[in-house]
This record gives structure tokens, sequence and C-alpha cells, in this order.
């Protein structure tokens, strides 16, 4: 197999790898879903049977398109999944966990081509290399072979654990909060009444407060603590003032959901603006969807007109966001992936902030 010649992004039609597109958005949640199911009932024969029929139908679906990169990664995946019905293999965690990484990776290689953006990132010789070394491995080396290719491929062991929901101590003493502390409670009421709005979002304020705290502590306090707080609570807030039927819908948006979603940063950071002393705040706020490359909203504002604060709320904002697409699919949270998506995603983000990013989940992982 000739693996340079699939992850060159050269479309030969673009129709067809639309369609395949469309079949794998519809595919990839049923995989997710069987996954969560059969570790729960790894003798299940039914569940074991329609995930691979799922993954058969990628391949399937990638053959018709002419898109040998899913056939790449499917086809290993369809073989281990095989070897598991007969008895020659469990169904481990570890293996689950790597069939999941291995249809995220080619989610993102599918929209990379279309988008004619860059692959480098996602490691994806590594990972077609690995899976078909693992789809012929013995029984007993599985397990082993499926913790070196997931580490080998994120940069990051299979097993990272919960970001904490826990309300995370304030990075600013009582001195520097001084007449603001009234208006972060206020402002953390607003994001918990965000919050109670589902079910999936319980815990996400503190999980990003946090993970936004550390990552300002990682590199070197850049950003004012207090006003980074301030956007955390409220960089969500505008979305309450769009329909319920946009910001809570599950599944793929329509052109207009998208259009009317990108003034959810604007109603926030209006309201900050409108209160004295929270300028800062209201600049993160509005900008937290822009990205380094000018491709972001509202603004299409480059990299050096972005603000750090901003830039650290859209990393850990896009975070918890995967990990939320991810419960969506399979009520199966898992960091692990949502941080290699991050890194594999890691040109619409700061690369000066991505460094400090990851070296809080290591952190994490040290503890």
């Amino acid at each position: 197999m000739d693996i340079s010649s699939l992850v060159t992004p050269v479309i030969q039609d673009r129709e067809l790898l639309d369609e395949f597109a469309e079949a794998l958005n519809d595919r990839a949640p049923e995989i997710e879903r069987d996954v969560a199911r059969l570790r729960k009932a790894p003798q299940d024969r039914d569940i074991t049977a329609e995930l691979f029929r799922a993954v058969h139908n990628i391949k399937g679906d990638a053959a018709l398109c002419k898109f040998d990169l899913g056939v790449a990664i499917a086809h290993p995946i369809e073989t281990m999944l095989s070897r598991f019905r007969d008895g020659d293999i469990p169904f481990s965690d570890l293996l689950a966990e790597l069939i999941l990484l291995a249809v995220d990776r080619l989610e993102l290689a599918t929209d990379a081509f279309i988008l004619r953006k860059p692959l480098d990132n996602l490691q994806l010789p590594i990972l077609i290399q690995g899976l078909d070394e693992i789809a012929q491995e013995v029984a007993a080396q599985v397990d082993a072979s499926c913790a070196d290719l997931i580490e080998a491929v994120t940069g990051f062991p299979p097993v990272i654990p919960d970001i904490s929901s826990r309300a995370p101590k304030s990075s600013a003493t009582r001195n520097e909060l001084g007449n603001a502390s009234s208006d972060l409670q206020f402002f953390r009421s607003l994001a918990l009444q965000f919050e109670s709005r589902s079910p999936l979002f319980k815990g996400r304020t503190m999980r990003i407060l946090r993970l936004a705290q550390e990552t300002n502590k990682a590199g070197k306090h850049a950003v004012d603590p207090v006003q980074l707080e301030a956007a955390v609570y409220l960089h969500d807030v505008g979305m309450m003032l769009l329909p319920e039927s946009i910001w809570l819908k599950v599944g793929r948006m329509s052109p207009e959901d998208k259009i009317a979603l990108r003034n959810h940063p604007g109603f926030a950071a209006g309201l900050l603006l409108r209160m004295p002393g929270w300028e800062a705040a209201a600049e993160m706020v509005a900008q937290h969807h822009e990205m380094p490359d000018g491709g972001g909203y509202p603004n299409a504002l480059d990299n050096d007109r972005i603000c750090p604060g901003a830039k650290i709320l859209a990393i850990v904002d896009a975070f918890e966001a995967v990990m939320l697409k991810h419960i969506h699919r399979g009520k199966n949270r898992s960091v692990l992936r949502a941080i290699a998506e991050i890194n594999a995603c890691d040109k619409q983000f700061a690369p000066e902030w991505i460094a400090p990013f990851n070296a809080v989940i290591r952190k994490t992982i040290e503890a």
C-alpha cells in the first residue's frame, strides 16, 4: 500500500467526496453509539453485528466514492471486529478507544480534503500502518499495540482523567477583585442559567473556567484573570437570545442556523460593554470564535488582531464542544479524543497557546 498517495489532498471528484462526507456524518454516530453499547455488553451478538455492519458500510461508501483513505482506515477495523466476532480477540477498552480515534481521524481528514487544508497533524501514515499491523496482531499483544498506537497518533497516553467540574480557586486576589466580585457573581449566575438549559451542559462552566485559568497560568498569566473569568462566564450567554432549536440542535446545522449562531458573541459582548470596567472581557467574548488564519467570525480577524484572552477561550471552548459532540453520540466523554482533536486541528487556534494548554492536560495526567 502506498500510504503517501492516500494522504495527498488531491480531489479527483468533489461531488463523490461530498457524498462520502454526508454518509460518514450519518455512520460515525452509529459507530460511537454501538461501541458504547458493546463496552457494556461485549457478549451481545446483535450489537457486534450492528457495529460490524456500520464499519463495513463506511468501507463500502468509501469504495463507491473512490475515497481510498476511507477504505484504508475502515478495512483493518473491519478485520479486528471480525476477529472479535470469531472469538479470536477480546473487545477491550483500548481496542474500543482506538476504533473511535480512527473514525474521528477519518472525519477530520475528510473535512480537511473538502476544505483543501493540510493533513500533516493528523498522523495518518502512522495510524494506517498501525491499524494494519494490529489487525494481524496476536491476541495477547493487541491491547499493548493499541495503547502504543494511540499515543503515537495523539501524543498522549490512552487513559486521561476527566477534567474536574468543581469550582476552581479564583486566580485573582481579594484586592484584585475589589468591586468586581458582585459582577462576577452575577455573571456566574447567568452562566449557570445557560448551563441548566440542557443536562448535557452540566459542569461545563467550571470545566472551561478551570482550563482557561490553568492555561493562562501556564502561559505566564498573560491575561488579566478577573477579565478572563468574566469572559468564561458570559462567552456563550448570547446563545439564550437565539431560538433553542438552533443552539440545542443535535446533528448538522443548516446554513441558516450557522448564520444565526454567529450573532451570539456580539450579544454577550454588548452586555459587558454596557457595564463599566469589563471592556477587556467584552473583547475576549466578541473574538472567541475568530481564527488566526482569518477564517473565524464575526469579523474574520487574523492572529495579530485577536486578543490573548480570546485565543485561550477559543481553545478551551472547542475542547468542551468536542466532548459534548461525543456525549451526543455515545454518551461517553473522552478527554483523550477531545485533546487529540484539538491538536489535530491546531491551525485553527493560536499556536502560542496550544503548548500551554497541552501542558495543563499533561499536568492532569500526572496528578
